[in-house]
């Protein structure tokens, strides 16, 4: 298992890219969460079987129709065993 955190830049506010990571997130069984921040950016914690996980990073670019990513940058966090859903956090 592995567990990233992921800052996501470019059109990724008020264009559904949290709901569309949500969504994606559950799709692939993935635990962990997505949430705005104040600078724009959106950042998403995930974690799960590694090949999943990348999987999963590889749709999160292209993002919804309405948004644009411009650059994702990537770190390598501890797995969490308080994760167990994928949720939007506010």
């Amino acid at each position: 298992m592995i567990a990233l955190r992921v800052y996501v830049s470019g059109i990724v506010q008020g264009v559904g890219y949290r709901a569309f990571t949500k969504r994606l997130g559950r799709s692939y069984a993935l635990s962990g969460w997505v949430r705005n921040l104040p600078d724009g950016r959106v950042e998403v914690f995930v974690q799960g079987d590694r090949d999943v996980v990348w999987s999963f990073l590889k749709e999160l670019m292209e993002g919804p129709p309405a948004g644009r990513v411009d650059r994702m940058e990537i770190l390598k966090e501890v797995p969490r065993d308080e994760e167990r859903d994928f949720i939007v956090r506010y």
